[in-house]
């Protein structure tokens, strides 16, 4: 603490004082465990789970927390039963277009990146399937915009673009440049569903993606989870890829069109969908399991206030083991993404347990399969240990820097709420700024585990370490930022080395520490604004609160 308490004093720039709470070295060993190939990626349901509940459990109990998972034997447990459709291809898929007269044989994770199916299929079929291009593959009746304009498409592979119609020119129907769920792939998916389409083929730009191809690769080509679902082809088609643009041009130039100017017309209400001439044809056999994967929970019962609760939450789980990287490394270790998330979880339980008992219970959840589309915290929200209508609040930490500390800090995505003031207000008393978030178009709001809270109502947000480091200014931060994304993000490459620099991370945990504290100790109950998607749904609960 010494030597942190001298590097803060060096920081004319803040007005944070040594914290006392957090210890660098304490969250860098965390990361270093966790990260370790010992612990394989962390993938659900594999060999590595146990070791990962085993060591979050015993540091919990060390921090001086109690058991907050379900009630087993007539007693709260460390875990959450969290049941998962697992899937995954028996070998290679075969994969075939055929363009222009001409047959195309894909590569898995090359020009496509296809998902195992998760409709419960042990088998993925398709013959001759034709495709067909739906622009954005949005139907929003509010906004006044179909992109299907009643045309069928079932039993079809749609060809349609990632994010929303007004990515590419910042103004429009969906808000400008902030990405709605709309621009999300996971609803893409799921109104192809609706539709009754085979599958879907959404071409990949690295701009209105937010990430590069080998994210998309590494993201979709090993093992798939989802929930289990009583009808999962109400939300699944079978057949869900991403491709390359190349790919993409090529097909649109077969069939006589110009991508570009399809693409342009695609942004227009006024889009029609348009018959490519190429059909799909697919191979695989798959398979098939129900799994049961674990949330983890550690609770301090309020003094005052037990049934009120506050949560801290992060998940534990990263991609496990996969394709090699180009130097042969398979195990994709998830330091930044989200070992370091844990480690504030841990390090914020001891934080509580060691100081005065707060008002309000204080709930330390540790999510899994946030990887595979935010399950753990879907199942969480949809089977709450403690009911939602008293939950004060979500605080969610995923992937902070370590490029240092920052003058400001930020969330992840943008929202508007009584939460986001009282952490602005905190960070003030640190002397930092609320910087947000400067690429609303990525959708980060949809992609963290807050986001399965926020849409029942419950106030979440997703603090992110800021750009505008100490040492160096906005300039070194978007730096790091960008080389993250690039080299590091869902890639092998994402692990901890001695160098490791959680400095930064210590104001983070402490501006989280003190909102918590500062709504465990209150009768604050933050809301939604008046005119968030959100609000409505938490109103319906405000009798509860009373």
């Amino acid at each position: 603490m010494k030597k942190l308490a001298l590097l803060l004093a060096a920081l004319p720039a803040l007005a944070l004082a040594a914290p006392a709470h957090f210890d660098p070295a304490r969250l860098s060993h965390h990361v270093e465990i966790l990260a370790s190939d010992a612990f394989e990626g962390r993938a659900p349901a594999t060999r590595a789970e146990p070791k990962v509940i085993d060591y979050i459990v015993s540091q919990f109990k060390a921090a001086g927390a109690q058991p907050g998972g379900q009630i087993r034997d007539g007693k709260r447990s460390w875990t959450q039963d969290v049941p998962l459709l697992h899937t995954s291809f028996a070998g290679a898929p075969s994969i075939t277009i055929t363009s222009n007269d001409q047959a195309m044989p894909l590569t898995q994770g090359e020009q496509i990146a296809l998902r195992a199916p998760l409709t419960g299929e042990t088998a993925l079929s398709l013959k001759d399937v034709p495709l067909v291009f739906v622009g954005y593959g949005v139907h929003a009746p509010e906004r006044n915009w179909d992109d299907f304009k009643d045309v069928d498409v079932k039993g079809k592979l749609l060809v349609l673009l990632v994010n929303d119609p007004d990515f590419e020119t910042g103004q429009g129907d969906f808000g400008g440049k902030a990405m709605t769920y709309y621009g999300r792939w996971t609803y893409k998916f799921e109104e192809a569903a609706r539709h009754g389409a085979a599958g879907v083929l959404i071409v990949h730009e690295r701009a209105p993606a937010s990430y590069g191809w080998a994210t998309v690769k590494n993201s979709n080509t090993n093992d798939m989870f989802d929930i289990v679902r009583t009808d999962p082809k109400a939300s699944h088609p079978s057949f869900e890829s991403w491709i390359q643009r190349d790919l993409a041009v090529k097909l649109f130039a077969d069939s006589g069109l110009d991508f570009e100017a399809e693409k342009k017309a695609a942004q227009s209400r006024d889009f029609k969908p348009v018959a490519l001439k190429a059909t799909l044809s697919a191979d695989a056999k798959v398979d098939v399991a129900t799994i049961v994967s674990h949330n983890i929970a550690a609770r301090i019962a309020g003094s005052k206030y037990p049934n009120e609760t506050i949560v801290y939450s992060a998940h534990w789980d990263h991609l496990g083991v996969g394709q090699p990287d180009a130097k042969g490394d398979r195990i994709y270790n998830g330091a930044v993404d989200n070992a370091d998330g844990i480690s504030v979880l841990l390090e914020m339980a001891r934080a509580f347990a060691q100081g005065p008992r707060p008002q309000r219970s204080i709930l330390f959840l540790a999510v899994t399969a946030e990887e595979r589309g935010l399950l753990g915290s879907e199942y969480y929200a949809a089977n709450p240990l403690y009911p939602l209508a008293t939950t004060v609040g979500m605080l969610n930490t995923d992937a902070l820097s370590t490029a240092g500390p920052a003058r400001d800090f930020s969330i992840s995505g943008s929202a508007k709420l009584g939460l986001l003031d009282d952490l602005i207000d905190e960070g003030k008393k640190q002397g930092r700024s609320f910087t947000a978030d400067a690429h609303p178009e990525a959708g980060s709001f949809y992609r963290s585990d807050h986001f399965t809270m926020a849409k029942r109502g419950v106030p979440a947000i997703s603090i992110e370490s800021g750009e505008d480091l100490v040492n160096g200014g906005r300039a070194a931060g978007l730096v790091w930022q960008e080389a993250y994304t690039r080299d590091k993000y869902h890639q092998p490459a994402d692990e901890w080395t001695p160098a490791w620099n959680a400095t930064g991370q210590v104001p983070d945990a402490e501006l989280l520490f003190s909102l918590g504290t500062r709504l465990a100790n209150s009768r604050e109950w933050p809301n939604w604004s008046q005119d968030s998607e959100f609000r409505a749904t938490r109103d319906k609960s405000a009798a509860a609160r009373k």
